[in-house]
């Protein structure tokens, strides 16, 4: 074989290899698993093409398995899904022998039978042929991704490399088999795939592939935001996301399905002071992020924490730029942002608001003598999300001044420490107050109205500030004093 596969891994290939052997229907394992396998790259999505119908394979191939796993079937796209879920119920020695069990391994099998394809200039939805091998490597996006192994009879294990994609591989470079603008054109999807395999592997575009994604940059408009977001999901997801993100700039198509963030670049000086492109600050702040977490929404979140600036950039005389309430006013930009990328309008889309609202108060308290107070109500408006806030703030340090980041993260560890001694003493993390609405109400038979709600609201504030003790009786008689002054009595 010409790839290294695991026990578990030959013994799904040979088995599918004999199935398609008895059905007279050459087989071949082709793209991604075929690469990562050679990059040594971890991998569960196995992709098969076969020389005729792909889903009737599939179909025959969930059969060989005890218990037979399901088949997904995707009739408008000739392509049929089994997964062979749970690793390690059964021992890899019982799969190399022999073992028949479904549940032993846990892969992604996609089956589809091998076309060649031609697309309308206006649409990304091809006309669709049964063709050779031959055919189906040509119609790939990469020549890394067209790399095939046989798994048939005569030459099982050999690799079938029309477009030389193992030397693409060993140079570490990006390049479509035929012409970069016959596919870019075909499927301008593909231009984001490029950055996407670029970012997450570290390889770099080849140069004409490159230039063709500049010159067709417009051609991503025929693509839905959906496909477009998958992809930026993944680059953002990456090792160093940065990487992406400048090639994505650098071709024009950031400008097309993101401009909001090219606004962030560039450098504006008057009377010889300046502001920091925060296009390429952004740039560090995610890069630093991607080094402490995998979790996608606060990696949204340090790259929509300053997206507001642009908006609220203003050249104060003797003072210099200023961005003043860019964090209030990138908060309302998120929602906004989400719905034109189709990302979720739910928690998600909460938390990042949330994150870019919050994103200067750790920040500010490390500026100024620290009181409770201020500590108190930070730990009340981030909740559950204040480590996720420090996370951010942290990433946010992108000075080139090795002291003024040392200094900046040792504020930022005391400001950790009092907020956790804050909350072992207040429990004020997800606190609701101790006296509620409908207590105000029914202890000075009120309806609902906005003095109750002032009533409550002054109860808050009085234990955020540290009037009042966060416990019932010292809230409850603060409640009656406050119901004096507005003039209620019981």
């Amino acid at each position: 074989m010409y790839i290294h596969c695991s026990d578990k891994e030959l013994f799904i290939l040979k088995k599918i290899a004999a199935t398609a052997a008895g059905l007279d229907m050459p087989c071949f394992l082709i793209g991604g698993f075929v690469r990562d396998k050679i990059l040594e790259r971890n991998t569960k999505d196995i992709d098969i093409v076969c020389v005729g119908d792909g889903i009737a394979l599939a179909e025959n191939v969930a059969k060989k398995f005890k218990p037979a796993p399901q088949v997904s079937v995707f009739k408008n796209f000739g392509t049929a899904q089994i997964k062979l879920n749970d690793p390690g119920v059964k021992e890899v020695s019982k799969i190399s022998s022999g073992g028949d069990l479904a549940e032993a391994v846990a892969f992604d099998i996609e089956f589809v039978g091998a076309r060649k394809e031609s697309y309308n200039y206006d649409s990304r939805k091809p006309k669709v042929e049964q063709g050779t091998i031959e055919d189906d490597q040509n119609r790939r996006d990469f020549t890394i991704n067209a790399l095939a192994i046989s798994l048939n009879k005569e030459d099982f294990g050999e690799l079938i490399d029309p477009f030389d994609g193992i030397s693409d591989l060993k140079k570490k470079i990006i390049k479509t088999p035929l012409k970069p603008e016959l596919t870019f054109s075909d499927d301008p999807l593909r231009m984001m795939r490029a950055i996407r395999f670029a970012a997450q592997l570290h390889f770099t575009i080849e140069e004409q592939t490159f230039e063709a994604i500049i010159q067709m940059a417009e051609r991503i408009k025929i693509v839905s935001p959906e496909r477009i977001t998958d992809e930026l999901n993944k680059i953002i997801m990456s090792k160093e996301p940065s990487v992406g993100f400048k090639l994505l700039y650098t071709s024009g198509l950031l400008k097309i399905i993101f401009p909001q963030m090219v606004e962030l670049a560039g450098a504006e000086y008057i009377d010889g002071k300046g502001h920091k492109d925060n296009f390429y600050h952004t740039l560090q702040v995610l890069d630093n992020i991607a080094k402490h977490t995998d979790d996608l929404w606060l990696r949204w979140a340090a790259i929509l924490h300053d997206i507001a600036k642009p908006k609220t950039k203003k050249f104060e005389e003797g003072h210099g730029w200023t961005f003043h309430g860019h964090e209030v006013v990138g908060g309302r930009m998120v929602p906004k942002i989400f719905n034109q990328l189709k990302l979720p309008q739910n928690e998600k889309m909460k938390f990042v608001r949330k994150m870019v609202e919050l994103h200067l108060r750790p920040i500010s308290l490390t500026k100024e003598n620290i009181t409770d107070s201020a500590l108190r109500r930070l730990l009340f408006d981030a909740g559950d999300d204040i480590e996720a806030l420090m996370t951010l703030c942290k990433a946010d340090i992108t000075s080139k001044n090795k002291f003024k980041v040392k200094r900046y993260l040792e504020n930022f560890e005391m400001v950790s420490q009092r907020l956790a001694e804050v909350e072992e003493s207040d429990k004020i993390r997800n606190w609701q107050p101790p006296i509620t609405g409908e207590m105000i109400m029914k202890e000075f038979n009120l309806p609902p109205s906005r003095a109750v709600g002032d009533i409550k609201t002054a109860i808050r504030e009085a234990i955020l500030d540290g009037v009042i003790p966060n416990e019932y009786e010292a809230a409850h008689n603060f409640m009656i004093e406050k119901a004096k002054e507005m003039g209620i009595e019981k």
